[in-house]
């Protein structure tokens, strides 16, 4: 019986570490792959939230253009494209969806107003509306409450001069509650793959 409730304390205690451990890299989650000069940048939809309590901007380089991204990210959501993540993690929390392998076209018409699902279930957690759309360079999509943005995600793509394009993607949120910081780190990990699967898509 000791052995045993001496494993659970380890288990116990590693599994706190973790946590602990998560928790202190988020400033580095916050700002993944980006400059301070992209973490300094304004972008369209950053009025939309003026004084967010969650702040995160992440950027990676894409081999490939403007044009050539932008229809990966148009076609985003559970009942199309998918979030080119990671599909065993979505279906283990009760999200599954595919991941689009090509460009449909007829995903391809994103406007204002539209939603965006995250899980098939439109209510589970709440579609993100599109706030902006600027074809090839933004799509910024969003929360409301009481006819007032509580949090935006922006999808920006910025050519540079080799060539490559900069896909840089921030979160503002005025959100309070603890829940909200508890799941950053789970968060961070999916957008991180989400950022590579847009990436290897856009580069074949």
């Amino acid at each position: 019986m000791k052995r045993f409730f001496k494993i659970v304390g380890i288990l116990a205690g590693l599994g706190i570490l973790a946590v602990l451990l998560m928790f202190a890299l988020l400033p580095w989650m916050d700002r993944y792959g980006a400059t301070d000069e992209e973490i300094a940048a304004s972008f369209a939809g950053d009025e939309l939230v003026p004084t967010p309590r969650i702040f995160y901007t992440r950027a990676i380089s894409i081999n490939a253009s403007p044009e050539e991204i932008y229809p990966w990210i148009a076609q985003l959501g559970a009942d199309k494209g998918g979030m080119y993540s990671y599909t065993w993690l979505e279906a283990l929390i009760q999200c599954p969806q595919t991941n689009a392998d090509r460009i449909h076209e007829e995903w391809q018409g994103l406007e204002v107003g539209d939603k965006v699902l995250m899980c098939p279930d439109e209510n589970m957690p709440p579609a993100y509306v599109v706030a902006m759309v600027e074809q090839d360079h933004t799509i910024v999509l969003g929360h409301k409450e009481n006819e007032s943005w509580v949090e935006v995600w922006l999808f920006n793509l910025v050519p540079q001069d080799d060539g490559t394009t900069r896909l840089v993607i921030r979160s503002r949120s005025a959100a309070e509650g603890w829940f909200w910081d508890a799941i950053r780190p789970g968060e961070f990990i999916m957008m991180r793959r989400m950022m590579q699967g847009i990436k290897e898509r856009a580069e074949k």
